[in-house]
């Protein structure tokens, strides 16, 4: 698995109208575009920030990933997402190294293919994503 680049961070928050303005106000950026995935319980608005996606995430459930992260250790820094060449060869690879992982094979959104490392395997503290593929700013589950 050849890693390309960081492509993007996410941010896990309680009211996502709140923090856009807050990013807004404190550092005068505005989404280039919103999304919306059922299949993770999210909506999210996503800034382009010299070529590194920023991601600020709201859960839209209570049983949602993004949700159980706040109750535990509130709104803040959720993950990092690294581009690869090829998402099934990274969890091939990953698996082989005897790597647990959350996702045996990859989920799938518009454009995009990705998978998760297993939590205990976080790397300094972050849930870590592989992925391949350019999210489409149409995104809409």
């Amino acid at each position: 698995m050849k890693i390309e680049k960081i492509d993007h961070l996410c941010f896990a928050v309680k009211d996502l109208e709140q923090a856009v303005k807050a990013y807004e106000d404190t550092l005068g950026l505005r989404p280039d575009f919103y999304y919306e995935a059922e299949s993770e319980k999210i909506r999210v608005a996503r800034y382009d920030v010299g070529g590194v996606a920023v991601e600020l995430m709201e859960s839209t459930s209570p049983d949602g990933e993004v949700a159980k992260f706040i109750r535990k250790h509130g709104e803040g820094f959720y993950l990092i997402s690294y581009k690869v060449d090829d998402v099934e060869k990274g969890l091939e690879e990953l698996a082989a190294k005897g790597k647990k992982l959350i996702d045996k094979e990859p989920r799938r959104l518009p454009g995009i293919r990705y998978a998760f490392l297993e939590p205990p395997q976080r790397l300094m503290g972050a849930l870590v994503e592989i992925l391949d593929g350019d999210l489409d700013s149409g995104v809409k589950e």
